[in-house]
Order: structure tokens, then sequence, then C-alpha cells
């Protein structure tokens, strides 16, 4: 009797210690079967089981990181050691490593950070920056102003436009919107732009005389990639404004060969009769003359034309 209970209870103590004692590599075959650590194991075929075996700690985290990004609930609730990132295997000194590599929603809020960043901008209001060539309408008024700006941007794909462009023409046909997305497209070879609204610009700079932050607001207009200067000779005209700031500034970009985007509701000529008045009444016909040679030597001159777009749009 006694032999028949051992025959029936030993092969029971052997599947309950094999329970209990638990196949050390079960779990490392579980990580092994990982897709990421599969595509590595791929391209590292000369790795021997072993080091995988002594590298489970590594394997865990990055296992778990990856499974955890199956499940995102969105960037900023990441549950993961590095917001953002996940561990990938790295081959170092026959040992396997971790390195951390960011998601594709953390490369997205990177390329969003930076998009913001190269496009700065003063008092333009964001449906202006946000505009595209995409979204807007081509007409035959318009058709060839647009396809100059796009031209200008892609001309910093090989090198920098030798000009800027002058748009001018009627309230409300869209001259901005163009130069807003302009600044858009410049994004996407990595170029800078600043876009300012010039008559609110002119009245900050005034007001920064009494903190001393003048030059600091110049040199930025001064030093941008591509300078948009959005509605120039809508501004208060005053001798100071034209040869110490706008003339300033424009004087610098000519010697650095920077360009210049300018929009406006005058033609060269009425913007020199603008640029030649001063706030006092009198007449400085020379000194316009002179910042007018200025800016006809740094842009190409486009018409646009074309319904009213705000009184459509109200």
């Amino acid at each position: 009797m006694m032999e028949r209970i051992d025959n029936v209870v030993n092969p029971l103590k052997d599947r309950l210690s094999r329970r209990l004692s638990p196949n050390p590599d079960r779990k490392l075959d579980r990580f092994l079967s990982h897709p990421a650590v599969r595509s590595f194991r791929e391209k590292h075929p000369e790795v021997p089981r072993e080091i995988y075996r002594r590298s489970q700690t590594h394997l865990r985290q990055m296992v778990m990181e990856w499974e955890q990004c199956e499940r995102c609930p969105g960037l900023d609730h990441c549950p993961n050691l590095v917001k953002g990132h996940r561990s990938q295997l790295h081959l170092y000194g026959g040992y396997l490593d971790l390195r951390l590599a960011p998601c594709d929603k953390q490369k997205a809020w990177v390329e969003e950070r930076n998009r913001k960043q190269l496009i700065q901008s003063h008092h333009i209001p964001a449906e202006i920056l946000n505009a595209t060539f995409e979204q807007m309408t081509w007409d035959s008024k318009r058709a060839e102003v647009i396809e100059a700006a796009m031209d200008f941007c892609e001309q910093f794909a090989s090198g920098r436009p030798r000009k800027g462009l002058y748009l001018y023409g009627p309230f409300g046909v869209g001259k901005s919107r163009i130069a807003g997305a302009m600044a858009q497209d410049l994004v996407r070879f990595g170029v800078d732009s600043l876009m300012v609204y010039v008559p609110d610009f002119i009245r900050e700079v005034k007001d920064s005389i009494r903190d001393g932050g003048v030059q600091q607001k110049l040199d930025a207009l001064k030093k941008a990639t591509v300078l948009i200067l959005d509605d120039i000779g809508a501004e208060n005209m005053t001798p100071w404004t034209r040869d110490e700031i706008l003339g300033a500034i424009l004087q610098y970009r000519m010697m650095e060969k920077l360009p210049t985007v300018m929009t406006s509701n005058l033609d060269l000529d009425e913007l020199e009769d603008h640029l030649a008045h001063s706030d006092k009444g009198g007449i400085e016909r020379l000194k316009a003359k002179r910042m007018m040679e200025r800016i006809r030597h740094q842009v190409d001159v486009f018409y646009v034309d074309g319904r009213n777009r705000r009184k459509a749009d109200s």
C-alpha cells in the first residue's frame, strides 16, 4: 500500500516543485519573443543567448516601456522612465545596454516647438501666422504673386534669394496672408523669419526709449534671416522713425544680404511720398529718396489685386 501511495504522491510533488520553481528561461523567452527584441536579434545574430540571459533586467525595462507605449495615454501622462522616450537595445563591448529614443509623439512635439521657434512675430494675428499656400484661393489676379512667394521660399533649398518681395495693393486682398504663408513655408527649409506689423512695432520702439530697450528690438529685426514688414507705410512717419529705425534696419540687411519682404497699400512712389513727410508737416524729399534706393535695390515688386476678402468674411 505504501509503495502505491508513493507512486502517486511523488509525481505530484515533482509537478508542484516545477510550478513553485519555474523554468528560469520562461521569462527570457517571453522577452525574446517581443517584436522589438526580435528585430534587434535579427540585426545581431552573433549575440548568444547567454548575453540576453545576463541582460534580463534591461530586457524587462525595454519590453515594459514598449508595452506601455502600445497603451499610450498621451505625452503629458507618459508612464515611461523618461517622458516621451522608450528604451532600445544597444550592443556595447559584448554586452547589452539601453539607449533612449524619442517616440513619435515626442518627435512631433519637438518639430512643432522648433517650428514655432523659427516663426517669430510682433503684433501679427494668429490667422495670418497660420496661413498656408495650400489653403489659399488661387485666382488669376493673385496667381503670379503667390508663385513668386513660393519661389522665394524654395530658393532656400539651394542658397538664399538675392532679393526680397514688395507686395502692394488695395485693402483686404490677402497681402499679409501671403506673407504669413511664406513664414510657414520657410520652416520646411529650417529658415527663421520675423513678421512685424510695422505701425504697432514703431509705437513699441518709441515706448522703449525710456527703458533703453530700443537697440535690442532693432537687432532682432536686423538679424532675422527673413524679415517681413507688414503694412509698411501705415505708420506715423517722423524723421527719427525713417532714419534711425526703418533706415537703420534696411541698411544693415542690405549690407548683410538678408532678404526682406514687405506688404503695403502704397506703391513705391506713394511710399516715397510717405517717407518724405515728417510729423511736423515738413518735407524731406532727398532723405526719402535715399531710403527708397535701399528698398528698390532689395525687392522685386508685385501688385496684389482681387476682391476684398475682409468684406467677404464679415
